[in-house]
């Protein structure tokens, strides 16, 4: 089973350039629990950067435990129904977190 740091080092291989879109964004995840931390995806014209810690300026932050980011991104965790069962929360921007879906695969 991969951890969370994990699948951000592996989220550049896994980024759809094509699902993205125009999308430039910096989103936040804020995962708590065991393995978790924070880390950024700064995604702009057609490219993903992934790094550790808090970003400057998000336009949205999606906090989840570590367990069920791990579990969603592996497909045993259905994204839309951890967001309506309070698995996940969002600041800022919810339609830059569903516009990330598709770019993760997710």
């Amino acid at each position: 089973m991969p951890t969370a740091s994990d699948i951000f080092k592996e989220m550049p291989n896994r980024f759809n350039a094509g699902a993205a879109g125009d999308m430039n964004a910096t989103i936040q995840f804020d995962l708590s629990g065991d393995g978790g931390g924070q880390w950024h995806a700064i995604i702009a014209n057609g490219t993903i950067a992934v790094n550790e810690g808090p970003a400057d300026a998000p336009k949205a932050t999606l906090i989840m435990d570590a367990n069920d980011f791990v579990d969603m991104s592996t497909g045993q965790l259905n994204a839309m129904a951890a967001f309506m069962g309070g698995k996940i929360k969002v600041e800022g921007d919810l339609g830059t977190i569903m516009k990330l879906q598709p770019a993760l695969g997710l």
